[in-house]
């Protein structure tokens, strides 16, 4: 770590991932920096954390004092570390200098168990009550729910002691069979002739060897009586809630078997959701407000991926403009905004997963976050957002209002022509509707893929006629065909979005310099809204046309009247 690279990290200030330890008023004890570091090995989070020895609170370097008569024996403090946790956890240290002070930077990488302190003492780095990130306790119950993020445990297949098979509903048995029947071709229809008990056996929420011997927690939330999931299930709670500003209008509470709370909160958009008809041809087709397997999609991965051992309800908000979905349990270990759309599927809790691609209602595939995206897109809308996650809980938030029903119609006409998009096509597609423009980097990023894929989608809407390239290399930009914004009813779009043809180009950097007397790159790009490569091209047509003579080297190049202007 270089010290402009440590400064940059002192100014953005503590957070999860950065906590600082000054030394000015007193040194800071063995025994407090190993539970700095056992703190940081336990927050969530995929990331290496970093313990900055010698930084006051509020960002102030007052510097590092020795740590047992020397300041530069970092593998002795290195040793110590790993000498006092369980397990042994490894760090990288720096020792820094910047203006005279000694910056100690104790790199924690991820654990992939829960660590504690030589004393036992477990602590994780999380937010506190007052808003800012701190050190607290870990109970039994954030131990469990650590190792669940993490993907080593299995929070649903934990056997409740006291649980009982008569604490199950057999009507809840019914309803599982019930939604492998309507969901044929998604579904497990084996399970169809099972009775009760072989179903339990089969979907594995039983521990029984002839007699029931434990009840695991996936049972409960799928087949339990309501007054057994409100005594060993405290935690579990879904919202049903509609807002119009301030007001809410709906604010209902259920404790049920999740699949019965499936079914209520389905019909419950059934009820409220409207459709506008577009017809493309002799074709009708219905755009809802929301896309109704979208939404059972989100709700039924809030209800698998939530933290069971954590208080707060699953939400479900629809606001006039919006639906938001929400549930306690941030992302788990490896998932993050960057890539949810690649990344491979990592459920909290696994056995409940299963249940639920069995009974049919998630994809088979385990890719709900893809059906999300795809069936928002395919109806006129804008994409989904999870930008307002983080490290205790999942949003996402799905917008509503008004459809592009012009970008549908051109879906429908493509499936007509025999080309269904995939879910990269369509993200490209109604991010160059709604950014007029992308480079090849703006669209890996968008897609959560490298640049040599991403390229490879392009080209392939290229060849479909709907996208067109303009540049070369690194000025490539990539924008909608003009056949596409005739289809969206925007014909001046497309001239507006191709720009200036070479020779309108041509005359208006002459225009420039007989004006200005002088032009640059700089100016030439911002001109004819081009890239740098591509105004230097310009530039030189004129200068080898004798139009114009060139000035100076490299950046620093500037070109005036030449003798044929």
């Amino acid at each position: 770590m270089t010290p402009q690279e440590l400064l940059q990290m002192i100014a953005a200030g503590e957070r999860l991932a950065v906590e600082f330890k000054g030394e000015a008023k007193a040194p800071l004890s063995d025994r407090d920096l190993v539970q700095a570091v056992v703190c940081l090995a336990n927050r969530t989070g995929s990331e290496s954390g970093y313990l900055l020895i010698g930084v006051e609170d509020d960002g102030r370097l007052t510097g590092a004092r020795p740590r047992h008569g020397s300041i530069t024996d970092l593998d002795k403090l290195a040793a110590l570390i790993a000498h006092r946790t369980r397990p042994p956890v490894t760090v990288r240290i720096e020792s820094i200098d910047y203006e005279g002070h000694a910056v100690l930077v104790i790199e924690v990488p991820t654990q992939h168990h829960p660590v504690a302190t030589a004393d036992g003492l477990f602590l994780r780095r999380a937010v506190g009550g007052d808003g800012k990130p701190a050190c607290l306790p870990m109970d039994a119950h954030a131990v469990q729910s650590l190792l669940a993020g993490r993907g080593l445990l299995d929070p649903s297949a934990q056997i409740l002691a006291d649980a009982r098979w008569q604490d199950l509903d057999p009507l809840e048995f019914e309803r599982f069979r019930r939604s492998v029947r309507e969901r044929r071709g998604r579904s497990d229809e084996s399970l169809l002739d099972l009775p009760d008990l072989e179903l339990a056996k089969a979907l594995g929420v039983i521990d029984a060897n002839g007699s029931v011997r434990g009840v695991r927690l996936a049972a409960l939330l799928l087949f339990g009586k309501e007054e057994a999931l409100r005594r060993y299930v405290p935690a579990h709670e879904v919202a049903f809630q509609v807002l119009r500003g301030l007001d809410l209008e709906v604010n209902d509470f259920f404790r049920w078997p999740l699949l019965r709370v499936m079914e209520e909160i389905e019909m419950r958009i059934r009820a409220r959701n409207r459709e506008k008809e577009l017809m493309v041809g002799l074709l009708r087709v219905g755009v809802p407000d929301y896309p109704e397997r979208a939404l059972r999609e989100a709700v039924a991965n809030a209800l698998i991926h939530r933290d069971y051992q954590r208080l707060g309800a699953v939400h479900f908000q629809w606001h006039p403009e919006r639906i938001e979905i929400s549930n306690p349990g941030g992302f788990p270990e490896g998932v993050r905004l960057d890539n949810l759309l690649v990344t491979a599927p990592r459920p909290r809790n696994p056995l409940l997963a299963d249940a639920f691609k069995r009974a049919g209602i998630v994809e088979r595939t385990a890719r709900g976050i893809d059906t999300i995206f795809y069936e928002q897109l395919r109806n006129g809308r804008t994409a989904p957002s999870y930008a307002r996650s983080d490290a205790t809980g999942v949003t996402v938030v799905i917008p509503g209002g008004q459809a592009n029903l012009d970008f549908v119609r051109l879906l429908v006409t493509e499936a007509q022509n025999g080309r269904t998009l995939g879910l990269d096509e369509l993200l490209i597609l109604n991010a160059l509707w709604q950014e007029r423009s992308l480079t090849t980097g703006d669209a890996a990023h968008l897609l959560q893929k490298p640049e040599a894929e991403t390229r490879t989608t392009l080209h392939t809407l290229v060849e479909a006629g709907l996208v067109e390239e303009r540049g070369q290399k690194k000025g490539r930009t990539w924008h909608l065909a003009a056949a596409v914004y005739r289809l969206l009813g925007n014909k001046a779009g497309y001239v507006r979005q191709r720009g200036f043809e070479p020779l309108q180009q041509e005359q208006m950097v002459l225009q420039f310099v007989e004006k200005h007397r002088r032009i640059t790159r700089r100016d030439a790009a911002e001109l004819c809204r081009i890239g740098p490569h591509q105004a230097t091209r310009l530039l030189s047509r004129l200068v080898d046309d004798g139009r114009l003579v060139r000035h100076g080297e490299r950046k620093g190049a500037w070109y005036e009247r030449g003798t044929k202007i």
